[in-house]
């Protein structure tokens, strides 16, 4: 019996992700679908901190998703925020995937752009679900200018929303500025402008896209949410419990993002429960739960390991069909019992 065994590089895996927008965001749709009729397992994620060096840590992303993926597999992802003063992105991962019959992995990817693809895929499609099926707003707030917030912009944009004004924020204001030079798309906008006042970035999107490193609450004034905007709380701990208690919530999982001190954690400690939550990105979908514009909308998905293996193993085969892979042969060496 033979065991491939495949690399598939970052090089590649832009290639294939970038002009099939659509088809992205269609995986993992169909993986919270999946998720949400129990074809899949999501265990726990798993930290590797560091004592002396407390900002930095390492991810595993474990998860089996059945249905027609049917495929196992890991995330392994680093997040070392001192990479940016480097000049280089904060976070670095690899994906490997399994054979559902065997057990033997056959797969490795890049997976800091599976990564990124996914968490802007998840978001774009609570995105139109939240705003009641329309690609169309008339400002669009991102707080934190980095790699994730870039796949989110890009995203919306390949997807055609239309967006009049863009307002960018980031404690370091020079990546805001290289935010709207190197990725905004003016020919798409009325207006692209730096704000140096967060304050004014939230009070003023209809849209707001939260993706820092945020660890814990910042923004506590109830009433910069008072035009009841649409909150896509990628980076899960910007907004004090407060907020989201008189918020409507969707998660992409109940169990898995009430953990790690979230602001959906923080308002289960608060509140003394989980009432506080309108339902799943997946309920949303399937018309089991529904949100409306008398409150603010807050989308917190915690980031399950079950859309980097929808991701990774859409782009995995397509690379194998393109024959895009290197082969790593005599991987598996010892296979006689």
């Amino acid at each position: 019996m033979a065991f491939p065994f495949n690399v598939i590089t970052g090089k590649t895996v832009h290639s294939i992700i970038q002009g099939a927008t659509q088809e992205c965001v269609d995986h993992v749709r169909d993986a919270y679908l999946a998720h949400e009729q129990k074809q899949s397992v999501n265990p726990d994620s798993y930290f590797l901190r560091f004592p002396e060096k407390p900002r930095d840590r390492i991810i595993a992303l474990p998860a089996y998703l059945g249905g027609d993926t049917n495929v196992s597999g890991i995330k392994w992802i680093a997040s070392y925020p001192d990479n940016v003063a480097k000049g280089f992105p904060r976070a670095s991962a690899v994906l490997l995937l399994n054979d559902s019959e065997t057990g033997y992995p056959f797969a490795c990817l890049e997976s800091s752009i599976i990564s990124a693809a996914r968490t802007a895929g998840s978001a774009v499609l609570a995105a139109e679900w939240l705003n009641g099926r329309k690609r169309q707003v008339r400002t669009l707030g991102i707080v934190g200018n980095g790699l994730i917030a870039r796949y989110i912009y890009t995203f919306l944009m390949e997807l055609g929303w239309e967006v009049e004004e863009v307002l960018l924020h980031d404690l370091v204001p020079e990546e805001a500025e290289r935010f709207s030079k190197r990725s905004c798309r003016p020919e798409r906008h009325r207006a692209i402008r730096c704000e140096k006042k967060l304050e004014t970035v939230v009070r003023s999107s209809d849209l707001l896209v939260l993706a820092t490193v945020a660890g814990t609450p910042y923004i506590r004034d109830a009433s910069l949410l008072a035009h009841n905007p649409i909150v896509l709380n990628i980076s899960l701990r910007d907004l004090a419990p407060e907020l989201l208690l008189a918020s409507h919530n969707i998660v992409d999982d109940v169990e898995h993002v009430m953990k790690a001190n979230t602001s959906p954690h923080l308002a289960e400690q608060l509140s003394g429960g989980r009432g506080f939550v309108t339902g799943t990105l997946a309920q949303l979908i399937l018309g089991r739960c529904q949100v409306d514009r008398t409150r603010p909308i807050i989308f917190s998905p915690f980031g399950l390991g079950v859309l980097d293996l929808a991701v990774g193993k859409w782009v995995y085969d397509v690379a194998v069909a393109r024959e895009e892979h290197v082969a790593v042969n005599d991987f598996f060496w010892e296979l006689t019992r």
